[in-house]
């Protein structure tokens, strides 16, 4: 079947992935003056959107803007002037425009003062709507050819459409049931595109652990500790779960991580239970007599661990005796990292089309007129906003390219 997506005399654009970037550049199509489609797979938009923002919706992050495009590691130059073109203060302006005002946290964060995406995506629905934004779910990308978009419509049917210009914003491969499968990954490879494998980011790391610590621990929180890995240190929480290890120090560290994995077998990552003293001083506590007092006892009350960090000791095997080796161990606790969680269950996704693939403006340099945004491109980052703000910029970046170009 097919369908043209414009009328006599207005320009049309495809929008494929209705997470953030599609919208965003749905958004900036429409007030070009484009007529615009944005079709999704799913019943409804923006779901994975809408579970970020259950446990409080982290939109972008406050911190300075040379230290912020550094968070995105091997991706940060390419990415250095999509990000200037829509920093973090202009994605605050933007939900403030939304009725939907944002405040910094005490880490630097930035929240909407809801806490919750619902608001923001209601009220931007609605400038959607009011733009003349058509959105069309249950429609599956299969495919774009020739100037057209292939999808299987809701009841199965195939479509081949036709519009001035498309946009891609499918999504990576992370959450899937939510929409972003990551299914266009070999469509684009079969048709000769650089396409690096879509890989866990964000996520956390399968151990071994005892019978005894996954049955009494798992889902007790680590407060308070530093981890170390590869020369980097980052200080946090975490979360012990019955397969692993979880929480934001671990995502922070999630790719150098997933790399060594896949390199050496294994990982070995070391855990700081007491980051706020030095092993000295430690040493010092420890060796205060315990009397009748289990080893357990003598750790809580010597120094200030919680029943979950001594078990982690005992992971490693035996106590040592004397008071420095047990500091040492207790400041550099290893814990063996045998795989990443699967892709399904993390947060974000690593890889994507290269960027050699497109153009400054995000367009395909073997297929003019597609543009491409969000986590589709071969970039990470890790949590705390800077998610969220790429997929928001390159979007805009996409939207605002792709009117150009139709309009030429």
């Amino acid at each position: 079947m097919n369908q043209q997506g414009s009328g006599l005399g207005q320009k049309s654009a495809f929008v494929v992935g209705a997470g953030p970037a599609g919208l965003m550049a749905a958004e900036r199509l429409a007030r070009a003056g484009l007529a615009v489609t944005v079709f999704d797979r799913m019943a409804s938009p923006a779901r994975k959107f809408l579970l970020a923002g259950r446990g409080g919706l982290n939109l972008t992050h406050s911190e300075d803007f040379e230290r912020f495009v550094m968070r995105y590691g091997a991706a940060a130059e390419v990415l250095r002037p999509i990000l200037a073109g829509f920093p973090p203060q202009a994605l605050r302006d933007w939900s403030a425009e939304l009725g939907v005002p944002t405040f910094v946290g005490s880490s630097g964060r930035v929240f909407p003062e809801s806490f919750k995406a619902s608001p923001l995506l209601r009220a931007w629905l609605r400038r959607l709507d009011e733009l003349g934004v058509v959105l069309r779910p249950r429609h599956v990308f299969t495919g774009v050819t020739d100037g057209a978009v292939l999808l299987n419509g809701p009841s199965g049917q195939a479509l081949k459409l036709t519009a001035d210009v498309t946009v891609l914003a499918l999504g990576g491969g992370s959450w899937p049931r939510l929409g972003s499968d990551g299914a266009w990954a070999p469509i684009f490879e079969r048709q000769g595109l650089a396409v690096a494998a879509l890989r866990p980011s964000n996520c956390g790391f399968e151990i071994d652990w005892s019978a005894h610590l996954r049955q009494r621990f798992a889902g007790t929180p680590l407060k308070n500790i530093a981890l170390e890995f590869d020369g980097e240190r980052v200080r946090g929480e975490a979360m012990v779960a019955d397969y692993g290890i979880e929480g934001g120090v671990v995502y922070a560290l999630s790719p150098l991580l997933r790399e060594a994995i896949a390199r050496d077998g294994q990982a070995m990552l070391n855990i700081d239970l007491r980051p706020d003293l030095e092993a000295g001083q430690l040493a010092t506590r420890l060796a205060a007599p315990r009397g009748k007092a289990s080893m357990s006892s003598h750790l809580r009350k010597a120094a200030g661990l919680p029943p979950l960090a001594s078990a982690l000791l005992y992971e490693a095997g035996a106590l040592p005796g004397e008071p420095m080796a047990l500091a040492e161990r207790i400041k550099a606790l290893p814990l063996r990292l045998l795989r990443p969680r699967p892709i399904e269950r993390a947060i974000s996704s690593a890889g994507g089309i290269s960027f050699d693939e497109v153009n400054e403006q995000l367009m395909l340099k073997r297929l003019p007129g597609v543009f491409v945004a969000g986590e589709m491109l071969d970039w990470e980052a890790p949590t705390g906003g800077y998610l969220l703000q790429a997929s928001f910029a390159t979007g805009f970046a996409a939207g605002e390219a792709a009117a150009k170009w139709a309009q030429r």
